[in-house]
């Protein structure tokens, strides 16, 4: 009997994937300790994907070569004939496995296609179609690797990506002014009498920007409120794992406002024992969830839905295991051990 129900990629390929996530996004891996063996190891290999499709276009400097490159890593994953790249072939097998559409990782290359032109933005909603692509797509297709299809859960797991991205820009405006983008739209920014190009040849502690961080904050906030209904649409064994994630990163969009929304001099960073806190909260929430949102979808997120309901839903796939409170105590125990061996812990 084989050890993975995947074909392509190997027991190494998967602790590949493991490490991918465990070096890149902490945040995400301690949360994801929470989800039953086998969507975890298909998270790995999902975010494995996205981070060598980001670092690529990052080392290249955002070349035209670059996404070319991983437009055709990506068609011959989706074709089952993946590179010798252990990222590739476990996408490989995802993309079959859980009946993911191409369209779906082509919208994240997109996004990261318009990173590369330096391609800035308007207004909220030219800020949300960006969103969509480079998060709002991993949503759907977290989702998707949790055997969810319905319109409700898919427009719920995109609302997370998206606000999820939206702290991300929040807390990064220093860090990304630094390298000569910033994402905030264009049109805030002249109602505050802040001229873009001047401020990013000179990055500074305007305070004009942060009231404009704080309503990004407020934006991510209202799409975190829809997302938690979604996160009732999911297999009991997942939510507690989603919701911590969305806890923990809502989080730092509190610490943002707990350092005067500066966002350039500072960086905020949800703590270890803060996080812990928020995984144990979200192991008892994730049991009063309720399904009351019915807000129609975010209008950049319709595409993502439709290219979802379009794949075929895997037969080959095991039913989940509900792991109850006890089992998902005991994980958060084994994660508290390791924060505690690890000073370098951080958001």
């Amino acid at each position: 009997m084989p050890q993975f129900s995947f074909d392509l990629a190997s027991l190494s390929d998967h602790r590949e994937c493991r490490r991918a996530i465990r070096d890149g996004s902490r945040s995400f891996y301690a949360a994801s300790r929470l989800l039953p063996a086998e969507t975890r190891k298909r998270a790995f290999a999902l975010y494995a994907f996205c981070r060598l499709s980001d670092d690529a276009i990052d080392l290249s400097g955002g070349s035209k070569d670059a996404l070319d490159r991983l437009r055709d890593r990506l068609a011959s994953a989706a074709s089952g004939r993946p590179l010798p790249c252990a990222a590739d072939r476990a996408m490989a097998d995802l993309m079959r496995r859980c009946a993911i559409p191409v369209a779906l990782p082509e919208a994240l290359l997109e996004g990261l296609a318009w990173d590369s032109e330096g391609r800035s933005y308007e207004t909220i909603d030219d800020l949300f179609d960006y969103a969509a692509r480079v998060a709002g797509a991993v949503g759907v297709m977290m989702a998707l690797i949790m055997d969810v299809r319905s319109p409700q859960a898919l427009a719920r797991a995109c609302d997370l990506g998206v606000a999820m991205q939206l702290t991300n820009i929040a807390r990064d405006v220093g860090e990304d002014a630094r390298l000569g983008r910033i994402y905030f739209p264009r049109q805030w920014l002249r109602d505050a009498g802040i001229d873009a190009d001047a401020w990013l040849s000179d990055p500074n502690l305007d305070e004009r920007l942060r009231p404009i961080v704080a309503r990004l904050i407020r934006e991510a906030d209202a799409l975190y409120g829809r997302a938690h209904a979604g996160i009732a649409l999911l297999p009991p064994s997942c939510r507690p794992a989603i919701l911590a994630a969305a806890l923990i990163y809502q989080e730092i969009g509190r610490e943002i406002e707990r350092n005067a929304f500066d966002s350039v001099t500072q960086r905020a960073r949800v703590s270890a024992t803060r996080k812990l806190l928020l995984m144990a909260r979200a192991m008892g929430g994730a049991l009063s969830l309720s399904e009351t949102d019915a807000t129609p979808p975010l209008a950049c997120a319709n595409f993502l839905i439709e290219s979802a309901r379009s794949g075929r839903a895997s037969s080959s796939r095991a039913p989940q295991p509900v792991v109850g409170w006890h089992e998902s105590f005991i994980r958060v125990l084994g994660v508290l051990e390791r924060l505690q061996r690890s000073e370098r812990f951080e958001g």
